[in-house]
């Protein structure tokens, strides 16, 4: 069956309640506030010995807003990665070290679960409505993808971006 050229027409537009996808933001892209978290824990981790920094510093030296930054911060030491001292030699160091920090503890705790499929997710696993699991073709194939992703970010501290960056191999802007 052959189509009319108005019917094709009206095929390839988009419907009005549709919106274009977002190409700066995907299921598999860092949040900007993940970008941020990612930053100031670098600077934090990269200060010398156990000198607090202030988070106008931060927030200047990586060009972050003061009051995203704040937030970022608020988040980061309500989940134990670094602390705050008060007064006039306060500001926020790292709590946790940063060879014990990585890529994959920051991402789930700024951005939630790293899996691009509800059912691969180890911290938020919910079935897929429309597969059967492990039959379900698109979930094997994500999978192995994930697992090799996963398996980067969790191997990948603070302290080894550091360490690569400082060998010349990495440069460290996110």
């Amino acid at each position: 069956m052959e189509l009319t050229k108005p019917v094709q027409a009206r095929m390839r537009e988009r419907p009005v309640d549709m919106k274009p996808p977002d190409p700066r933001r995907s299921s598999a892209m860092l949040s900007q506030k993940a970008k941020y978290a990612l930053r100031a824990l670098l600077m934090l981790a990269s200060h010398p010995g156990d000198q607090p920094l202030l988070i106008s510093d931060i927030a200047e030296s990586q060009r972050i807003p003061k009051k995203f930054l704040e937030q970022i911060l608020l988040d980061l030491k309500f989940h134990g990665l670094v602390t705050s001292r008060r007064g006039k030699h306060g500001g926020y160091v790292l709590l946790k070290p940063a060879d014990l920090i990585t890529l994959a503890d920051v991402m789930r705790l700024i951005d939630g679960p790293i899996a691009p499929l509800p059912c691969l997710s180890r911290t938020a696993y919910q079935r897929c409505d429309d597969c059967d699991g492990e039959e379900c073709l698109l979930r094997q194939s994500f999978a192995e993808a994930h697992q090799a992703h996963v398996r980067v970010l969790e191997s990948t501290t603070l302290a080894l971006i550091l360490q690569r960056q400082a060998q010349g191999q990495q440069r460290v802007s996110l």
